[in-house]
């Protein structure tokens, strides 16, 4: 070694395999690295742990576009795919309304509302598998084997004559079919978008709003007219359209994770107290969440404040409103933090479940209705994005599988709770008081989860 090169600037290239180790200069080093193009960019992504010990993604070299016609359009993919898999199950309430009242008059509310509790929790659980799915590198082929499913229970369901048929068609099939559609969407965008990422998640999140205003509007207008056989048909129809175009549009950016355990269930992502905390706040949340628009247009009738006919209308109205809470939200958190934008607007959605069964007019019930749409939208605009950034970036797909799968709980049982609720005390008034608990004790469950991120309840981003 000669006496210009002192022992401190002799370093290991870290891309070289054992036979090529040899003492180099800073300045060889610089010089292979910018050559070395054959490493892709994810070999620059490395696990660290933050000050409060929570594992984090440098993503030191990995480049997000953030924007470009080719990131908005997987934006736009993913807004079709949220359309067609949560804004059909968020019109749910018009379904029940109509099997209450012509299909199925000899069940009871709670009954129906299993159809939906099944059709919604399961596009959640499907996120555990898919996720591991993702991260090995499989996109499109479970996709586009879920869209068939989803379309073929779409249209069978216009053939069913029993409850057990619909049950199976429209609750467990639509259901495992959206789920796995919609499970991978947080990953695909988090390849496109850093930077803006909230405001992208706000956006698909827009999709579910306007499908949830288009369809109850569409059951509306053709049921009358046309029966239940040919509503369904042409709803297929409508979303082999949509989902065509997520077809066409979505796809992952980032190569494969390259080693994933082959444990389907990675319990070391509960280690994480934080992840964990949030999960089971977010459990809570969806046992409540979900109550006043599964039921919202069958309090209305039964209360003689609209018209069956009309009842339609209040669902679409609080999907409408919803539409607002996403994408304000999506837009504000990218600046505050999604959980600091949701914790506010949950507590909201939490007041007004117990002020809703105490509305006697339309005109007390639909702005209570369209102020819960705007609170209960950023919730579930956002509630996946805290759990995207709650590890590290190469595992994401595998978290929020999880986080899905946790909340499916909620899902599946909340709306049939509240329904057995009502029937046993023929009263709406405890139906709202049990569903606002519950969002109000998710709210107290996100505030820790602040707490041990932060280590402080007030003030910071997250």
């Amino acid at each position: 070694m000669d006496k210009n090169t002192s022992a401190a600037t002799t370093l290991v290239d870290p891309h070289l395999g054992p036979e090529d180790v040899r003492p180099k200069s800073i300045n060889d080093i610089e010089k292979g690295h910018q050559n070395a193009n054959q490493i892709p960019p994810a070999v620059a992504v490395v696990d660290e742990v933050d000050r409060k010990g929570l594992p984090t993604d440098s993503q030191d070299g990995l480049e997000f576009p953030d924007g470009g016609w080719r990131a908005w359009s997987v934006c736009l993919g993913g807004a079709c795919v949220t359309i067609s898999t949560f804004g059909y199950v968020n019109s749910w309430g018009a379904f029940q309304a109509y099997y209450e009242a012509v299909k199925f008059p000899d069940h009871s509310p709670s009954t129906i509302a299993w159809v939906g509790s099944i059709q919604y929790s399961l596009i959640f659980v499907p996120g555990l598998v898919v996720g591991r799915l993702f991260d090995r590198g499989y996109f499109r082929l479970p996709f586009m084997s879920a869209n068939f499913v989803f379309l073929l229970a779409t249209f069978m369901v216009a053939e069913c004559r029993t409850f057990p048929q619909v049950l199976v068609c429209q609750g467990i099939l639509t259901g495992i079919a959206c789920g796995t559609m919609f499970s991978p969407l947080l990953a695909v965008l988090s390849h496109w978008f850093k930077r803006r990422r909230q405001l992208a998640f706000g956006l698909i999140a827009v999709g579910s709003s306007i499908g949830g205003t288009v369809i109850p509007l569409v059951v509306k207008a053709l049921l009358p007219s046309v029966g239940f056989k040919w509503t369904m048909r042409i709803l297929g129809f409508i979303l082999l359209g949509t989902t065509s175009i997520a077809n066409l549009l979505l796809r992952p950016r980032l190569p494969p994770r390259k080693h994933v355990r082959g444990r389907l269930i990675d319990v070391s992502q509960f280690k994480n107290l934080a992840f964990s905390v949030y999960s089971v706040a977010s459990l809570i949340a969806f046992l409540g969440l979900y109550t006043m628009l599964t039921y919202v247009a069958s309090y209305a009738t039964e209360r003689q404040i609209i018209k069956q006919s009309s009842a339609y209308n209040l669902v679409a109205i609080a999907n409408a409103s919803s539409l607002i809470g996403r994408l304000l939200t999506g837009v504000l958190a990218d600046k505050n933090g999604p959980l600091n934008v949701m914790t506010p607007l949950t507590i909201a959605a939490g007041v007004l479940t117990y002020a809703w069964p105490q509305t006697r007019t339309l005109s007390s019930l639909i702005p209570i209705t369209v102020l819960y749409g705007i609170s209960s939208g950023a919730f579930v605009a956002l509630f996946g994005s805290p759990a995207v950034s709650m590890g590290t970036h190469d595992s994401v797909g595998e978290r929020t599988g999880m986080l899905f799968v946790v909340t499916a709980i909620g899902a599946l049982a909340g709306p049939p709770i509240s329904g057995a609720i009502r029937n046993s005390s023929q009263n709406w008034t405890d139906v709202g008081v049990y569903a606002g608990n519950m969002i109000l004790f998710a709210v107290i469950l996100m505030t820790w989860t602040r707490y041990l991120v932060l280590g402080k309840l007030w003030g910071g981003v997250i």
